[in-house]
């Protein structure tokens, strides 16, 4: 009635007046209500959006005065724990010349564009399209996010709204699966400015990752990006619970598989399938408990038992004669392998085939295929050969765990239908000792996948017993087609074992003269080096032909080839700052100045490695490095394989590709911060960090101090022990070692 009689009013002559009041309260009422909603209930500050502009450049004056900053003193910040009270002060983080890393534009041939390798495509918005979006659907900014009991993080956004804020994004990042092949990513902005000085004794890191960046692709210069929350919100609160899985303390998540109802349900994924919302909870312990891991290198020969317990793997040493249960320990006999002789007879056994191939100096990188007993690897690893184990999907034993523990390089993936985490033409050889793929199969798909990743002139060594007259035709054929050489085929017979030796040929040429082109050359727009959730193409990648292009010349001898930039690579007086950076950081800071007890430290990762900087810091030291490269950053593993050294793809906002406390030390340079705007949880990326990390461990973190502050505060309610803290020019460091502690 009352709407009634305000209608008849309007129709009045006053009822012009009448109209305008009403328009004015409704106006006032909209923008009363639009603020209460626009407005975020934390206090969250403005943070930057994109990768690009992640490092603020330092003013001109602050730059200029770099070098006198140093002489001043800085008292870190420092947490004793109970159990370390004569941790070293941090005076020696400070007072260090800084090394300024070249901002030299490498070319295109030094990164080769990690948007095709990932397998994303970044599609950008129109500015006009983006400015006609009214109130209601712009971005909210981030709430406070809780780790609930059941140890399942709660976010006070729905997935509406969420859903949402994907839709008004300038970038629109479209996942890498099958249906979207071969479709590029733009890469990341190029008009990021070098930034100010460290924490220890160099430039800021970023300015390295500057160099990275103007690589990745010059079409988002100039983008506006909108703003968002900090990375992990100061005024969250988290506790935590055990995960509640069928595999328990062996629980890798995008392995393992959880789904499913009674007998229907398998132990493991027949490709990596991650859950849909990052796991939070965290894994346990073994029933047993867990023993601090048997020092390098007593760990080549024994590892306690309760460490790697499964059901399976009791049930295996009870055939197996090279691996006893003594006490509490797996023994492992020197020599004593699969291989019947020994395994130093049968590596000598192979260089007598092939001369060419010798072991630690033109052989370095190999790839060991299907993780048997790591014979094979602890072996060569005293030629100085880098043996990198692939244990695959459907290893029940979890063999690549106990590599793992006794200091072997190991990463598991299934080997299927999707391609493997590695650029191609990377490793010198390639091993399948007894590990009963069946290569021929599917048109001989897997075979061709290994002659992706295969360096050219690259072995193939394939041993076996028995081998069936149909398998051993089918796979003459299937070599035959792809071009590779038998260099030599014979029977060891102290072994009984049949050894064939491949060779992947050096170019083209062969190709034209095949009869049948099957398998077909693959396209020019397909490239070898997209790898994440990108399907194995059955085509034969073309291989380099000039001098100019990586894959064309054998790298140098090791341990040469470690200092040794090839002619591919053209910012080399980068690549040295970047190499003389480490070095310096390491050597002042690491070993000496952070209280981490490196006789206990084997394993080791580098969760954004770049040029393999710090890995070949560390190649005087009794450890190994897994340098992983994020799949979202330009590509530079093939040159850290290139140096000799070893590493793999990944999307830190998924779970890594190990077993759970598989490393002793992580190594996390300016992660969090290149992350922020591609993980929706990033606290799923530390609670990885506390699965793959041993108890004891330790963890290096150097990032921004707005995000190391209540990254701390995530830490320490993990029950980690901070051990030092650092900050100078709002940049931080944390060193941490992680504890027994489940909840």
């Amino acid at each position: 009635m009352a709407l009634a009689r305000f209608g008849r009013q309007a129709k009045k002559p006053y009822g012009l007046c009448v109209k305008m009041t009403a328009v004015a309260v409704l106006g006032l009422c909209f923008i009363f209500i639009w603020s209460m909603f626009s407005s975020s209930s934390s206090s969250v500050t403005t943070r930057r959006e994109s990768f690009d502009d992640i490092n603020e450049p330092m003013p001109d004056a602050g730059a200029g005065s770099k070098s006198g900053t140093q002489s001043e003193k800085i008292e870190p910040k420092r947490e004793e724990s109970k159990e370390d009270d004569n941790v070293k002060t941090t005076s020696n983080l400070e007072n260090r010349d800084h090394k300024v890393v070249d901002d030299k534009h490498p070319s295109s041939n030094d990164v080769h564009g990690s948007q095709e390798r990932n397998g994303k495509q970044v599609v950008n918005k129109r500015k006009e399209k983006a400015d006609s979006k009214s109130p209601k659907g712009k971005r909210k900014e981030e709430q406070a996010v809780d780790v609930s009991e059941d140890g399942e993080l709660q976010d006070e956004k729905d997935d509406e709204n969420g859903e949402e804020e994907e839709e008004e994004e300038e970038e629109l990042v479209m996942d890498g699966k099958e249906d979207q092949e071969g479709v590029n990513q733009e890469g990341e902005s190029s008009e990021e400015t070098e930034a100010g000085a460290d924490v220890v004794e160099s430039a800021d890191q970023d300015a390295m990752e500057k160099v990275e960046e103007e690589n990745g692709g010059s079409k988002s210069m100039g983008k506006k990006r909108k703003i968002k929350g900090p990375v992990f919100d100061p005024k969250a609160h988290y506790s935590w619970k055990l995960c509640s899985t069928r595999s328990k303390h062996n629980y890798l998540p995008c392995i393992d598989n959880e789904g499913g109802l009674g007998r229907l349900q398998s132990y493991r994924h027949t490709e990596r399938s991650c859950p849909r919302v990052p796991p939070v909870c965290l894994v346990p312990l073994p029933r047993g408990g867990y023993e601090t891991p048997v020092r390098w290198s007593e760990s080549k020969l024994k590892i306690f038992h309760k460490n790697v317990a499964h059901p399976k793997l009791a049930e295996f040493i009870k055939k197996h004669n090279w691996v006893k249960e003594s006490g509490e320990y797996l023994i492992f006999h020197s020599n004593q392998s699969e291989f019947r002789g020994g395994v130093l007879h049968y590596l000598e056994f192979i260089e007598e085939m092939v001369p060419d191939i010798e072991w630690g100096k033109n052989i370095r990188v190999v790839l060991d295929t299907g993780c048997t007993d790591s014979s094979f690897v602890a072996s060569l690893l005293d030629k100085d050969v880098m043996v990198l184990s692939l244990g695959l999907k459907d290893d029940l034993v979890d063999l690549a765990q106990v590599a793992l523990e006794r200091g072997f390089p190991a990463v598991v993936s299934p080997f299927g239908t999707r391609r493997l985490p590695f650029p191609s033409m990377v490793f010198d050889a390639i091993h399948c000792g007894s590990c009963s793929i069946p290569w021929h199969h599917n048109g001989g798909k897997l075979l061709l996948e290994m002659n992706r990743i295969l360096r050219p002139n690259g072995y193939f060594i394939l041993s076996s017993q028995h081998e069936s007259v149909e398998e051993e035709e089918a796979m003459s054929s299937l070599t035959a087609s792809i071009c590779w050489n038998i260099l030599a085929h014979k029977t060891d017979e102290d072994s009984e074992v049949g050894v064939k030796i491949y060779q992947k040929p050096e170019s083209n040429d062969i190709y034209d003269l095949r009869r049948k082109k099957n398998p077909p050359l693959c396209k020019e727009n397909e490239n070898p080096d997209a790898v994440w959730y990108v399907p194995i193409k059955t085509c034969l990648h073309t291989i380099p032909a000039a001098i100019e292009q990586r894959g064309t010349e054998w790298p140098e001898e090791w341990p040469k080839r470690l200092e040794t930039f090839p002619d591919w690579m053209t910012n080399k007086d980068g690549l040295v700052a970047d190499t003389n950076h480490w070095k310096a950081i390491v050597e002042k800071s690491y070993l000496t100045g952070m209280g981490i007890d490196w006789s206990n430290v084997r394993n080791v990762m580098d969760m954004k490695a770049i040029y393999g900087g710090f890995a070949a810091a560390l190649s005087q030291q009794k450890v190994w490095v897994m340098n992983v490269v994020p799949v979202h950053a330009p590509d530079t593993l093939p040159f850290i394989y290139e140096r000799g050294l070893v590493g793999t793809y990944h999307d830190w906002c998924e779970s890594f590709g190990t077993y759970p406390r598989s490393y002793d030390l992580l190594h996390v340079d300016h992660l969090f911060s290149r992350l922020k705007n591609r993980c929706k949880q990033p606290v799923a990326i530390v609670v990885e960090m506390d699965r793959v990390l041993r108890p004891g461990g330790w963890a290096i973190i150097r990032d921004k101090v707005e995000i190391l502050d209540p990254l701390e505060g995530i830490l320490k309610s993990l029950h980690w022990e901070i051990r030092m803290t650092f900050a100078q020019d709002k940049e931080g460091i944390i060193c941490a070692q992680k504890t027994t502690w489940r909840p």
